[in-house]
């Protein structure tokens, strides 16, 4: 197929399946902030437990736009870099930033991350996880999440890949508007600063959890 061997077509799938995942980011973080509403994050991860067929569905939806992104990703950046072994004398492009720059190595980053955060609250094999049952008998992920964040360092890990998750996000939005043909020189400067605003959203909601947890406004 066209599509799976062209830049263009991989381009697309790689835009298409990155905005995806932003999708999934804004429901898992609506998830994550029931966390301060008493007894909210038990309740949340009580519903997700009663429905395993769609969560595995899901799960499995997500790992394959991973894969889809992540491997075109790397893949288009080789064929370029091969493209232009010594580089440009002048900048390719005039508006290009750190994070247009560097998307791959946040890309990575993010990638390592996930591997991370699964291992963590989702495996459960990490030494800090406290694993226990709340007064109503549900899985205690309150305790789970605040005792595994008291740590400074696992904080510390969090705040960070949410820096990347923004440095990532602040210029992947805009590309994909671009990449899908849905950006002019007219609309460009407000897609960029959506984008930016996009991505500040998500640093400071993800970021506040450790944070909040870390200065004792949420305790067990």
């Amino acid at each position: 197929m066209q599509l799976l061997t062209s830049t263009v077509g991989r381009k697309i799938l790689m835009a298409i399946t990155g905005i995806l995942m932003v999708l999934f980011v804004v429901v898992h973080l609506l998830g994550n902030t029931s966390i301060f509403i008493p007894g909210g994050l038990n309740a949340y991860a009580e519903h997700l437990h009663a429905l395993p067929p769609l969560v595995w569905a899901f799960r499995l939806a997500m790992l394959t736009f991973l894969v889809v992104h992540v491997l075109y990703g790397i893949q288009l950046t080789l064929e370029n870099n091969a493209a232009n072994p010594k580089g440009y004398a002048v900048k390719r492009q005039l508006k290009a930033n750190f994070s247009s720059e560097n998307m791959i190595w946040t890309g990575l980053l993010l990638l390592l991350f996930i591997g991370y955060h699964i291992l963590h609250f989702t495996v459960r094999v990490t030494p800090d996880i406290v694993q226990g049952v709340d007064s109503l008998g549900r899985f205690d992920v309150f305790t789970m999440v605040v005792s595994s964040f008291s740590h400074g360092i696992i904080s510390l890990i969090y705040v960070a890949a949410m820096v990347v998750l923004f440095l990532h996000l602040k210029h992947g939005i805009q590309s994909f508007f671009q990449t899908m043909g849905w950006s002019s020189d007219r609309s460009l400067p407000v897609i960029v600063k959506v984008g930016a605003v996009v991505a500040v959203i998500f640093l400071i909601g993800y970021s506040s959890i450790p944070v909040s947890i870390l200065t004792g406004i949420l305790s067990k």
